[in-house]
């Protein structure tokens, strides 16, 4: 077997943590990341037929049956990622109509998965149902995004607008919108239903006074979208309450949009 260290998966994750980390969009052990894999990306680095242990999920997820993920681990600082893999990650496979995951590699304390891989799960299935080749949920804590979250009304589309008159590039970036949920209670069924239900709509959640949900054929796009979104953010936390000379006005937005070629949400413009 190879060195899962050196792994595509195991040395992306650890340089996005870090980055996430240096960011500030992931104190302490705030957040979480979980990745869908193919069997063929893990065959050669485990034996796939040698489970550590099995960990209950307490969710019924039967299409991610079989499914591979890889996954930080609850109560894990992500500044730790990189310089301690096995103990802050796990590589799991979904079983048992998604009530057990199993443990192949990872959480060497014996520790598991975050208290949001339910929500992941979720999410998974909601994205893959609108697109197929998603592979990653993202939540984290980015400072502009989530002071905005105070001072900003949290609907969907009033949100959506304002971040796309901030930055020329966002409503290419996320031309499908931003999807807001009000503040709920974090690592329950309740938000992961309520955040999968966005996601058939939506590549970007927020989470009223808490963060954002990110999703992405690859943790460079979900990432992507994390600092796009947190640009927009700052661009107006630095601008509210000002009088404003200038702004991106709608037909502006809808000229931007055609010459990208991208479909957007059309009724989030007046």
């Amino acid at each position: 077997m190879k060195d899962i260290l050196a792994s595509p998966f195991i040395s992306e994750m650890c340089e996005i943590t870090s980055n996430m980390y240096r960011l500030g969009w992931n104190e302490r052990n705030g957040g979480n990341i979980s990745v869908l894999l193919d069997e063929k990306d893990v065959s050669p680095y485990l034996d796939t037929e040698h489970v550590l242990r099995k960990i209950p999920t307490g969710f019924d997820a039967p299409s991610l049956d079989g499914r591979y993920f890889l996954v930080t681990g609850t109560g894990k600082y992500f500044r730790h990622v990189a310089h301690d893999p096995e103990n802050t990650l796990g590589v799991v496979r979904i079983a048992d109509g998604g009530r057990t995951a199993e443990l192949l590699w990872g959480f060497s304390d014996g520790g598991k998965f975050t208290s949001e891989f339910p929500a992941h799960m979720m999410s998974h299935m909601a994205r893959l149902s609108v697109e197929p080749e998603n592979r990653v949920i993202m939540h984290c804590h980015p400072t502009n995004t989530l002071a905005m979250n105070y001072v900003h009304p949290l609907d969907d589309r009033s949100f959506t607008h304002t971040l796309w008159q901030m930055c020329t590039e966002c409503i290419v970036v996320f031309p499908d919108g931003v999807g807001v949920l009000p503040w709920m209670v974090c690592g329950t069924n309740e938000i992961g239903l309520a955040t999968a239900e966005k996601m058939k709509e939506y590549r970007v959640v927020v989470w009223g006074m808490h963060g954002l949900y990110c999703t992405g054929k690859s943790m460079d796009e979900a990432f992507g979208l994390v600092e796009t979104v947190e640009k927009a953010a700052e661009i107006y936390m630095l601008t509210v309450g000002k009088p404003r000379i200038n702004t991106i006005h709608d037909d502006e937005l809808r000229t931007l949009a055609a010459s990208f070629g991208v479909s957007f949400r059309e009724d989030f413009l007046d």
